[in-house]
């Protein structure tokens, strides 16, 4: 089983729904925000392109794709409309990665300054629908299982290509640190030899991919790609992210030596994960593994799923692990994206995708918009005031994630922020984690209203326990 970051806290613990319900002062949970925020789409044309859809009004008939006849809102249809959520998030990931794959080979073929900001634009557009996949990780086991292919963080980078200095030359926990497959056709482990003459999708996966055992021997997904395109973030929490040469790939006018294999590398990566966001297509579609799962398990269980996976990325994940973590730590290392310095956009549509969850709607990358029974709908059946404050909160929390946008659009970078002494920037993170935190207490009152018993949200020692982040 692969494991990204969120497996790797020492001493993770688990939140338990409804244990923090008790006592909670909802009033001052309610406000809203100071002023108007205008979501930052002139910051990115990829933001402004698949930022949430529009929101209707919640009613007891769902608001439908256009030429659909709207159906009822229950549990069975609410469940129903999960797996073609998806789906489409899900195929969208899929056909970013595919044209990820082409700016990548357009790269290969002509490395130049354009066709490398090319690459790294279209690696930015891919990871805008899947960073809205990651609310289907934690409530089905096989997402997860499957996850540590395409997003594990942080990575050994030295494990797969050349690496500065202050990188040091040897891990105590890892003797692959500086394997550097790309100058490397051969490595030992244990006893006997890998052979890495040639650098394909199998010899990535299967060989390389947590090495050794160690989870920090990534080897595929978003991030090998990240740092392939980018090289390695050496500015800490100063302005900058990697500066990797478009000469890095140029057999002609090499630099850093190997160029052609890390053309290699870098097309196999990217194969690879085409070949990973297929299998999930494929299991989310009609007649697919996941899909039928839910379906077998009945309504009940598919709404526990639903609400795991919004409770777990809003709080152990993202507010712990991926947000306050590094702010208290005050470590770039922490920052998700930190190579290409890209964590504003995809924690905002990490955020977005709890957000289309809870309303059923999706705005795909052609600009059209999936939509169908939501749980906002049936809350607000079951237990309006419920849906309400789940509702408030989410927005609280969206508001918070586009202050962070637009922070790092125009002002400073998400490791900029999260460093010591910038008072301003930790202030914003903070404002994000704490309105994770405060949606998920929301999310666990849909849970009671819902009567779905008691589940199991994930922890971070970093919100649970946050002393034994400096043991």
């Amino acid at each position: 089983m692969y494991f990204s970051r969120s497996k790797k806290a020492q001493g993770r613990s688990s939140h338990a729904l409804l244990a923090i319900v008790v006592g909670i002062g909802l009033a001052a949970c309610q406000t809203q925000p100071e002023e108007t925020l205008v979501v930052p789409g002139e910051a990115s044309e990829s933001f402004e392109k698949a930022a949430p859809a529009p929101r209707p009004v919640a009613t007891d008939v769902s608001d439908e794709d256009e030429g659909a006849a709207p159906r009822p809102v229950t549990p069975d249809t609410v469940a129903a409309h999960y797996p073609d959520l998806a789906l489409a998030i899900y195929a969208d990931s899929l056909t970013r990665a595919e044209a990820l794959l082409t700016a990548n080979q357009a790269l290969i073929a002509d490395p130049s300054e354009e066709t490398l900001n090319a690459a790294r634009e279209a690696w930015i557009a891919a990871r805008v629908p899947y960073q809205q996949s990651e609310v289907f990780r934690f409530g089905n086991p096989q997402v997860d299982e499957w996850e540590g292919r395409v997003n594990a963080w942080p990575l050994d980078e030295g494990l797969i290509d050349y690496v500065a200095s202050s990188y040091g030359t040897a891990s105590e926990d890892n003797p692959f640190y500086t394997a550097n497959v790309i100058a490397n056709k051969s490595l030992k482990i244990g006893t006997g030899k890998v052979d890495a003459t040639t650098i394909t999708p199998n010899l990535l996966q299967n060989e390389l991919q947590e090495i050794a055992g160690n989870e920090a021997n990534v080897a595929t997904g978003y991030h090998a790609i990240e740092f392939l395109l980018w090289g390695q973030d050496l500015n800490g929490t100063g302005p900058g992210a990697g500066e990797r040469p478009y000469t890095d790939y140029s057999t002609s006018d090499c630099t850093n030596g190997n160029c052609e294999r890390r053309g290699e590398y870098l097309i196999a990566a990217s194969e690879l994960l085409i070949s990973d966001l297929r299998d999930m297509v494929t299991a989310w579609g009609p007649d697919g593994e996941i899909r039928q799962a839910l379906e077998s398990q009945g309504s009940e269980a598919t709404l526990a799923a639903m609400l795991t996976g919004m409770g777990s990325l809003s709080y152990g994940e993202l507010a712990g692990e991926r947000m306050q973590l590094g702010l208290m730590l005050h470590d770039p290392e922490e920052e998700h994206d930190c190579f290409s310095d890209n964590t504003h956009f995809s924690h905002y549509y990490d955020a977005a995708g709890i957000q289309n969850i809870f309303e059923g709607r999706y705005r795909r990358i052609d600009g059209s918009v999936l939509a169908g029974p939501s749980l906002e709908a049936l809350l607000k059946k079951q237990a309006p005031k419920v849906a309400l404050g789940l509702d408030n909160a989410i927005s609280q929390t969206m508001d918070a994630m586009s202050r962070l946008v637009n922070r790092a659009e125009k002002t400073e970078s998400y490791d900029q922020m999260i460093g010591a002494g910038n008072a301003e920037g930790n202030a914003v993170v903070q404002k994000a984690v704490d309105t994770l935190v405060n949606q998920t207490r929301y999310i666990e009152q849909a849970v009671a209203a819902l009567n779905l018993g008691t589940l199991t949200f994930e922890g971070s020692d970093s919100l649970d326990q946050p002393e034994a982040v400096f043991e």
